[in-house]
């Protein structure tokens, strides 16, 4: 992509991917949001902190063993008493609307299930909310298939809110998804 997928423009002269999904997060009433880096991710951590105050930078001490070491970073920071679940969302999924957050928000709200996630015409997407039920079962998730395993583990009690946004989808991961995004085909 030529530089990190956090600081990539979500539009031409927008705002980055990372300030765009704080934005939204925060927007839909998020209270609390974290943003897991790479530990000599500077820029990203400079980006962040031009933001808003209730935004926290947490750096992942083990990228390299993957997705999961990210979420268990963000996690711990997070999990504190009083906290009921945490919303996770990757920086690579950064058109996800406000209504969409609103929407996982309240149903996680109204029933405190394991799992809620984001569904547009029936396929599953991000955000995904983990609720405290399973903070050890994602602690204790095999590195190497990440948190699935849970999601699988939880499909019985979990709840798919269906919603009107296909950004919970679309996930900028080859040049040619961010070239269709600057060119608006996403």
């Amino acid at each position: 992509m030529g530089k990190p997928k956090a600081l990539l423009p979500v539009r031409p002269g927008g705002p980055s991917f990372a300030a765009q999904l704080c934005a939204t997060l925060l927007a839909g009433g998020v209270a609390d949001v974290i943003v897991v880096t790479r530990p000599d991710d500077e820029e990203l951590g400079a980006e962040i902190a031009r933001l808003e105050a209730r935004i926290r930078v947490v750096s992942n001490p083990h990228p390299e063993q993957g997705q999961l070491s990210s979420l268990l970073a963000g996690l711990n920071a997070a999990d504190h008493p009083g906290v009921h679940g945490v919303l996770v969302t990757p920086v690579d999924a950064p058109l996800v609307r406000k209504d969409t957050v609103i929407a996982l928000l309240s149903a996680f709200g109204t029933r405190r299930v394991p799992l809620v996630r984001a569904a547009w015409h029936g396929r599953h997407g991000h955000p995904v909310i983990f609720g405290r039920a399973v903070f050890d079962e994602l602690r204790r998730a095999d590195p190497r298939v990440g948190a699935k395993v849970v999601v699988q583990a939880h499909l019985h009690d979990a709840i798919d809110v269906e919603v009107d946004d296909a950004g919970v989808l679309h996930d900028i991961d080859e040049p040619d998804d961010y070239a269709r995004l600057m060119r608006g085909q996403s």
